[in-house]
């Protein structure tokens, strides 16, 4: 029988703005542990976690006194080193993911594919600037962060959608869900799926 190999990563970072600790495993059952500061992400990420089925933990430390930006970005800079590095050369994985998820009257659409080449494309414009205390630009520079830093080209589309809060809350969920269908170990392959040789 061949030893599951078990997918998983500790990123620290800490820099003058903000300080973060941060453990994925990728073939975890939902179990999470988020502290970040701001309320909003933390729902978020714990959300991420649970419908990824995801085990995450994140406690972070950063300059609200300042405002969210550094916080929300940095802990997705964190979490994109964390699945780079969990996933290794990305050996055996599906690679491609995608899904629609509805929530009430919204309904989002995210599709990634675990290529080693970053790029975003973010159309969920939301029709309020605050959900909260959370300035809701920053769920789009948490996607960026992630992005560069797991090397995933990223779509996340609003097919339709009014509530801002259900509108975030909907593409955390579709990325949870598209990632871990991308990151799934695909049975009848060997090495990256790529007619390269290589992402």
């Amino acid at each position: 029988m061949t030893e599951r190999i078990t997918r998983q990563a500790t990123i620290e970072r800490k820099t003058k703005e903000t300080q973060i600790a941060l453990t994925l495993q990728v073939d975890g059952k939902g179990d999470v542990e988020i502290d970040t500061g701001v309320g909003f992400l933390d729902h978020m990420l714990t959300l991420f976690g649970v419908h990824g089925f995801f085990d995450l933990q994140v406690q972070a430390k950063g300059d609200l006194e300042v405002d969210d930006h550094h916080t929300v970005e940095d802990v997705g800079i964190c979490l994109g080193r964390a699945f780079s590095q969990a996933l290794g050369d990305r050996s055996g994985i599906c690679r491609y993911g995608h899904a629609y998820v509805p929530m009430d009257e919204t309904l989002v659409r995210v599709c990634v594919d675990i290529s080693n080449r970053p790029f975003l494309h973010y159309n969920a414009a939301v029709p309020d600037q605050k959900v909260g205390r959370f300035d809701t630009a920053l769920a789009k520079e948490f996607m960026r962060a992630l992005s560069q830093h797991a090397g995933l080209t990223l779509h996340v589309d609003l097919l339709h959608g009014e509530n801002t809060h259900h509108i975030i809350e909907a593409v955390f969920k579709a990325l949870a869900r598209a990632l871990a269908q991308a990151t799934t170990a695909h049975s009848g392959l060997q090495g990256q799926l790529s007619s390269k040789g290589i992402l």
